[in-house]
């Protein structure tokens, strides 16, 4: 845990408890990051899209499917978050790939559900 409190604190992220941060991507909607380790495990989130705005549900698990060790997932209220879970041992190798692609899931979200064309050509869409 050390090792990634180390990584997290020299990328920006902020302590907000023991074994908890916060990390803002400036964007044009600023992308709000949690990580948390908890039983094992690095847990990352982050909002992606409000339930108004969200695709529909097969489209979000459509995306599922195309997506590689991130998941998107839905809150009762529809919104839609982006997650993923790093096992602790020697979880500092790969935070960095793997805030990468949350960042990248999250974006690549919010261009479907605006209608934007997502940076790198994107790789979700609804279904048409």
């Amino acid at each position: 845990m050390v090792a990634v409190g180390r990584y997290l604190e020299g990328v920006g992220a902020r302590r907000l408890a023991d074994g908890e941060w916060g990390l803002t991507v400036p964007d044009e909607h600023p992308l709000d990051i949690g990580i948390r380790v908890s039983e094992g495990l690095v847990r990352v989130q982050a909002f992606a899209v409000p339930g108004a705005d969200a695709p529909a549900d097969e489209d979000v698990l459509h995306w599922n499917r195309s997506t590689r060790i991130v998941r998107f997932a839905r809150t009762r209220s529809g919104d839609v978050w982006v997650q993923a879970d790093l096992v602790l041992d020697g979880a500092e190798v790969q935070l960095d790939r793997v805030l990468g692609l949350v960042v990248e899931a999250a974006r690549a979200a919010r261009a479907a559900a605006y209608g934007a064309p997502a940076a790198g050509g994107g790789w979700l869409t609804p279904k048409g």
